[in-house]
């Protein structure tokens, strides 16, 4: 099959984890742009990035690519576009844009300009004039303005792509599905230890954490995608590709969650039901000052914790974040935690030195996203004990007094239905398995 560009969307920071994905599923000439990736490859590639790309929003295919400054040289260059190839007078259509520049500095403008230019195209062709379809169109188009720079797309995926199909409850400013995917893979996380998050909410994290684990494409349970409904959709390879689960794989550990919110609680085990994933996932409502026992050792914990963003200095929000440090501290020793937050402040009362820190944005927020390294004892020996030893030659050449050792720095349709869901236990002592 014939190659042709795509430019896959992301959120900031994740534009590395994004072209990662993208070589794993076999693209080419992948380059990292402004939360954007641009790879090219065949129909069968654009189909696996929408059912496959986990830190992906939307994957675009450009019709034409010019150069304008104002919104009347955009329409000229959008009515030279042969529309027929791409739709008819009947197509219902929509419009997104995304202008960043100076000369433009009203995106929907430049939204309606084009589409007078597609309309315009219509009624010269045939007379009529095609509808613009705000909800469930038939076509998705997109513009993208960098400078003087002007993209005109078509939208493959439609809804976001972090939309997956799988959430039927929500909770108070819940974590996008795709940042949320993106951090864990940014975490180095394949399903290689037990999972906790001890601040679930409606348990996007631990959704996102099983499919990761098992290898399930993030997309299976979305039923309609954007290039469903072009002239040229292929419903055979589609089927084949929807249908292909050779790149599954089994998940031997488990994952926890809690929160002290009853509503968080019930609305994470009506996602992970949603998504099949009930096998894999017990949820418990407890504080996370009154974890105790917890077996972490080798294990991935993440936390996206309120911010307190209005009462940046709030002596509730602070404590919390310090009864957290307190909880990483003493009942997850021996696990790696990632916590992201936008309040600097209220991480400092977390009372742990990071090893490693990522700009990420959540939302408009800005946020730090932590790496922490959970040990016992104090900093310096267990920074000492991951020191490399030398060798016994290298020992022996050297006679007292002992040079320094050198060290790294610490590393830091749907088809699937796994079982009857977990139980929900108020307090208790913490994460211990359900027994079906």
């Amino acid at each position: 099959m014939k190659e042709f560009p795509m430019l896959a969307k992301t959120f900031k920071g994740l534009e590395e984890v994004l072209a990662g994905e993208l070589t794993e599923l076999g693209a080419n000439n992948i380059q990292i742009e402004r939360r954007a990736v641009s790879f090219t490859g065949d129909k069968t590639i654009l189909y696996r990035a929408n059912l496959c790309l986990r830190t992906a929003s939307r994957v675009l295919v450009p019709i034409v690519s010019f150069t304008a400054r104002d919104a009347d040289e955009v329409y000229a260059h959008a009515k030279e576009v042969d529309w027929a190839e791409y739709m008819s007078v009947n197509t219902g259509f929509s419009i997104d844009s995304t202008v960043y520049s100076e000369e433009f500095r009203h995106s929907k403008y430049v939204t309606y300009r084009v589409k007078d230019a597609i309309a315009d195209w219509w009624v010269a062709k045939e007379g009529k004039r095609p509808n613009v379809q705000l909800t469930h169109p038939d076509l998705y188009l997109n513009v993208h303005i960098a400078g003087t720079r002007v993209t005109l797309s078509l939208d493959s995926s439609g809804e976001s792509l972090h939309k997956r199909g799988y959430k039927v409850a929500a909770t108070e400013a819940p974590i996008s599905e795709a940042l949320a995917a993106g951090m864990l893979l940014m975490a180095g996380w394949k399903g290689q230890s037990d999972f906790y998050d001890p601040m679930c909410g409606s348990g996007t994290f631990l959704i996102e954490a099983s499919l990761i684990a098992q290898n399930i494409a993030p997309g299976l349970f979305r039923q309609d995608y954007a290039f469903m409904h072009w002239p040229d959709f292929n419903a055979d390879l589609w089927e084949e590709i929807y249908n292909d689960d050779s790149r599954e794989r089994a998940f031997t550990h488990h994952i926890y969650g809690s929160d002290a919110s009853y509503y968080a609680v019930q609305a994470a085990l009506k996602n992970i039901k949603s998504a099949g994933q009930t096998r894999f996932i017990d949820v418990h409502q407890i504080r996370i000052q009154e974890l105790k026992d917890i077996h972490a050792q080798g294990a991935l914990v993440m936390i996206n914790p309120p911010y307190g963003e209005r009462l940046a200095q709030d002596k509730d929000v602070l404590r919390l974040y310090q009864d957290m440090g307190s909880a990483l501290k003493h009942q997850f020793t021996g696990a790696t935690a990632w916590v992201i937050s936008s309040n600097e402040e209220a991480l400092k009362c977390i009372g742990l030195k990071p090893n490693k820190k990522v700009h990420l944005l959540n939302g408009e927020l800005d946020c730090l996203f932590h790496c922490y390294e959970l040990f016992q004892g104090e900093r310096k020996a267990f920074v000492q004990s991951r020191e490399k030893p030398k060798r016994t030659s290298e020992r022996l050449e050297h006679p007292s007094p002992r040079p320094r050792a050198q060290h790294s720095p610490a590393q830091g349709p749907v088809r699937h239905s796994h079982g009857p869901g977990s139980d929900t236990r108020r307090g208790g002592k913490g994460f211990g398995r359900s027994r079906q």
